[in-house]
């Protein structure tokens, strides 16, 4: 299996972070004079952080370091926030054993920054499972561009056909198509079914895949 892969987003996909980011985004907006709507950040999930503040407050002149410097505050909140009880989805951590110990590569393909990244290999204690970890900072597009997953796949050498891509958010379903990739959509908290309807398989947790499974997605595909 070690030409095939599965590339996870983290948020909605393998931890349950949509409350945390919501909490952590309006405390640092509000600081700083914005406001941040739970219907601005259900739009915007999915996103780098400096793609949603460009979007949500393009009528305020921030210079690219008062950006960076807003991101890095808003995703430490974050990361405070979720370091006291981490929280994984239910079935991630056993779906990546089962992935891994049947002989699929596996990668982290997220919007977010490099800490909050190093922050789930953390919480997961087994780096060996992940072979690639492609973060926000390491693309120049983030989702819909397919650039984060095209980066992983090359990582990992595996051709973007023999890829699945599991997301939670329409914009990251639009980045795992134009790649190429089999894309799952997991319909978790914030979103719904019809958000996610362009992905070529939709499900409502992770007991409902298996290595076997995503063996038969990619034998079809091929």
């Amino acid at each position: 299996m070690q030409d095939k892969a599965v590339i996870f987003d983290i948020d909605g996909v393998l931890i349950d972070s949509y409350a945390a980011h919501l909490q952590s985004w309006q405390a640092v907006a509000g600081s700083h004079g914005h406001c941040m709507t739970e219907s601005d950040f259900a739009t915007t999930f999915g996103q780098t952080s400096r793609e949603i503040i460009q979007t949500l407050w393009s009528e305020v002149s921030l210079s690219d370091s008062q950006i960076a410097d807003f991101d890095a505050e808003k995703e430490a909140a974050f990361r405070k926030i979720v370091a006291a009880d981490y929280p994984w989805m239910p079935g991630a951590k056993s779906l990546l054993r089962a992935l891994h110990l049947a002989g699929f590569q596996l990668a982290l393909g997220s919007s977010g920054p490099p800490e909050n990244v190093e922050l789930a290999l953390e919480q997961l204690n087994k780096p060996d499972w992940i072979g690639a970890a492609v973060t926000g900072a390491d693309v120049l597009r983030g989702k819909p561009d397919p650039e984060v997953f095209l980066l992983a796949a090359r990582t990992l050498a595996v051709a973007p056909a023999d890829c699945v891509v599991i997301e939670d958010a329409r914009a990251g379903i639009q980045a795992a198509n134009a790649a190429g990739m089999f894309s799952v959509a997991l319909v978790s908290t914030g979103h719904t079914r019809s958000e996610v309807a362009e992905a070529n398989w939709i499900i409502e947790q992770l007991g409902e895949i298996s290595p076997e499974i995503i063996s038969t997605w990619l034998k079809a595909e091929g």
